[in-house]
């Protein structure tokens, strides 16, 4: 005789990711809608499950907080791999921005209860760097080696400036145009000096 089947364990196990997948999305869009005080009724309606679906895998609004922003770390990790393969580094380096704002946003959405002193919080500043400067990293490496970034360019001091200049331009008021042209202006500083006399930038 054969072992039973098992397609149901697996099938039970891939809904619930699916579920969890769903909670994680509706809950970033809630919060950047509401602010994370929203009810869970709310998300749970977004992503089409019931409450007790969300506590089952989230016991704590904390807890899907923070999956909700590493969700979006690990998003940001994956697009600077993705992009160091598809792209020039300088290139790469340009198009991961776009990542970053929209970790940014995510952030922003949720900005109340990582500032609230909760120690359920307290890692996640650190998981920035751990989770996403070793893949930009290799692209800044990448660039050194090939001559068309600087050299000595460290991730975590590139991903703190350009976190800086968002956050400054938010201070400010100014738009996101604003923004970009700050980031740009970075950027192209990171040239190294003979491909920015060589190149030149590209016009828009």
């Amino acid at each position: 005789m054969t072992d039973e089947p098992t397609p149901a364990p697996r099938r039970r196990r891939a809904d619930a990711q699916r579920n969890e997948n769903a909670v994680r999305e509706a809950a970033k869009a809630v919060f950047a809608e509401v602010g994370v005080d929203a009810p869970m009724r709310d998300i749970a309606a977004r992503a089409g499950v019931g409450v007790g679906t969300i506590y089952r895998s989230f016991p704590q609004r904390s807890d899907l907080i923070i999956a909700v922003v590493r969700q979006e770390l690990e998003a940001a990790a994956e697009d600077a791999v993705r992009l160091a393969g598809s792209y020039p580094p300088p290139e790469a380096l340009r198009r991961w921005t776009g990542s970053l704002r929209r970790f940014l946003e995510t952030k922003r959405g949720i900005a109340a209860a990582l500032h609230s002193g909760d120690p359920a919080y307290e890692n996640l500043p650190g998981q920035l760097l751990v989770v996403v400067a070793p893949p930009v990293q290799d692209i800044l490496d990448a660039g050194a080696a090939d001559g068309s970034l600087r050299g000595g360019i460290r991730a975590g001091d590139l991903i703190h400036a350009l976190l800086r200049l968002s956050d400054a331009d938010r201070a400010v008021e100014r738009d996101d145009a604003d923004a970009s042209r700050m980031v740009e202006v970075l950027l192209d500083g990171l040239a190294a000096p003979s491909a920015a006399h060589g190149h030149g930038h590209a016009a828009g």
